[in-house]
């Protein structure tokens, strides 16, 4: 199946939004509920890693779509099903115009049409995905392939907001594109301050930061002081209460007076000692609670009953 052919099934975000969740009704707080969250499937990436060279190699990317298959089988048995799976950037490993991109994307695409039609994908573009510098062509041709690098949605009165986080990176080749997402999330921000959302949660590939606030510049991992506390401050300012990133392989996080910044590791390629996994992630009236799990335990185990009784209280 060609990029194209696939499209219907992947444009999940157009418009600036997701047509999976109507506004007009999912605006009003309706009880607790879940989503699961993946980073950095990147397929690819576990063989470039391997062979020591991550710029030119990933010609073999069978692993990692044994593992995306297990995640994906894994979500369907899910009971109750999650309102949404969100996978946080690297799509695929091959950088625009680098070999094999076009397969790699062809096989994950393959390997996400086995997700249950009930389960609405949310994709976040990675640097992977669109570049390191992107240009006006990358974005284009993230959004051709899987939907708007950038967008809202509300679930149960929760609003969420998807972000291009390569924009706060480096926008050196597309300044007007960086200009019309801060011109956006401006915007989104003050929706959510006016309509006093029962919460608000960013998702974007990079994190903010590692590990606190005043960490210093990883010049990859992180985003650079003067990025990480401008977002986060406008982030407090409106009532946002978590973001939650990939890109570290690892998982990681901090807490900056009352924002949470949640690094999730990868459902690929392992760079420290956490395992292939998933995030669960449980939104209350007043709370939202995390938790990882390997591919094994969401496999084998499911959901474990104290989230359970979270997502089953009204």
């Amino acid at each position: 199946m060609s990029t194209a052919e696939a499209g219907g099934v992947f444009h999940r975000a157009r418009s600036r939004t997701l047509d999976a969740f109507p506004a007009e009704k999912e605006g009003e707080w309706k009880g607790p509920f879940y989503f699961i969250l993946g980073a950095d499937p990147q397929f690819g990436l576990m063989k470039a890693w391997s062979t020591g060279d991550c710029d030119n190699g990933g010609d073999e990317w069978g692993q990692e779509i044994r593992l995306t298959e297990q995640a994906v089988q894994a979500i369907n048995k899910l009971n109750p099903k999650p309102r949404f799976f969100v996978l946080c950037g690297d799509l695929i490993h091959a950088m625009p115009g680098k070999p094999w991109r076009k397969e790699q994307t062809e096989d994950l695409q393959r390997v996400l049409r086995t997700v249950d039609r009930a389960i609405p994908l949310v994709l976040v573009s990675g640097n992977h995905d669109i570049g390191n510098v992107p240009t006006a062509e990358t974005v284009e041709e993230f959004c051709q392939t899987w939907g708007d690098d950038y967008f809202s949605f509300w679930v149960g009165g929760v609003l969420f907001l998807v972000l291009n986080s390569q924009f706060y990176e480096n926008p050196s080749k597309c300044p007007g594109l960086k200009q019309a997402q801060d011109q956006w999330l401006d915007e989104q921000l003050s929706i959510a301050r006016q309509r006093n959302c029962r919460h608000a949660i960013v998702f974007q590939h990079i994190p903010l930061f590692l590990e606190s606030i005043d960490e210093d510049d990883d010049c990859y991992f992180n985003l650079s002081k003067p990025a990480r506390k401008r977002l986060a401050d406008k982030f407090i300012h409106a009532g946002v209460k978590a973001v939650f990133s990939g890109h570290y392989h690892r998982n990681a996080g901090g807490t900056y007076q009352n924002l949470d910044m949640v690094v999730s590791s990868a459902i690929g390629c392992q760079l420290g000692l956490d395992p292939h996994g998933l995030r669960v992630v449980v939104v209350t009236a007043d709370k939202i609670v995390h938790r990882y799990y390997s591919l094994d335990e969401l496999s084998e185990k499911g959901i474990e009953d104290d989230l359970m009784d979270l997502i089953k209280k009204k």
